[in-house]
């Protein structure tokens, strides 16, 4: 468990602000791991009030958005159709429910989304992908949503990152076209 230091009780150090981040980034999710259950028990005991065969009710998973693809609280990965994180603005963060079919298809949606804020750059392609320059700072984006929004490289980007959390992957909201 990490310790607070006591050096000036008015204003905690860079170490403490450290320490406090990942104590919340813990907390946040255990808290997201705890709903995930309750939110299956609670359809499992729904489905079998008005006599729904729970079994296929296993393939629910709840997990989070990791810039290219769906991560659930035991790490496995999944993949998510570029074109509907694209098209949905999904930012490394969001709480995703997958749905896995018996037919073996996988059905996503956003049952929470993280705070956002936006950042404006110029996008810059880069070996075979694509990333916004917001000030230097760089943040990839899907492929499809440069080919969703009709970009090319030198267009200026609206992106969507996460408000409280570092990111390498921003979600394409909009392009800002030059008038002159």
């Amino acid at each position: 468990m990490a310790k607070l230091n006591k050096k000036d009780s008015s204003a905690p150090s860079e170490e403490d602000l450290v320490n406090i981040k990942q104590l919340l980034d813990l907390a946040e999710n255990q808290i997201r791991r705890v709903k995930s259950l309750i939110f299956k028990t609670e359809i499992e005991e729904m489905a079998r009030e008005v006599g729904i065969d729970t079994s296929s009710l296993d393939n629910i998973i709840e997990g989070i958005f990791d810039g290219e693809g769906f991560v659930s609280p035991d790490g496995k990965s999944y993949p998510i159709p570029a074109n509907y994180a694209s098209k949905s603005k999904l930012v490394t963060g969001d709480l995703l429910k997958l749905t896995i079919l018996p037919d073996g298809s996988f059905v996503y949606k956003q049952i929470n989304p993280v705070e956002r804020k936006k950042v404006v750059g110029i996008l810059e392609e880069f070996g075979d992908g694509w990333r916004i320059n917001a000030d230097g700072q760089l943040f990839n984006v899907l492929t499809a949503s440069v080919t969703y929004f009709k970009a090319k490289a030198g267009d200026k980007i609206v992106g969507l990152i996460p408000e409280n959390e570092k990111s390498d992957w921003a979600a394409v909201e909009n392009i800002i076209i030059d008038e002159n």
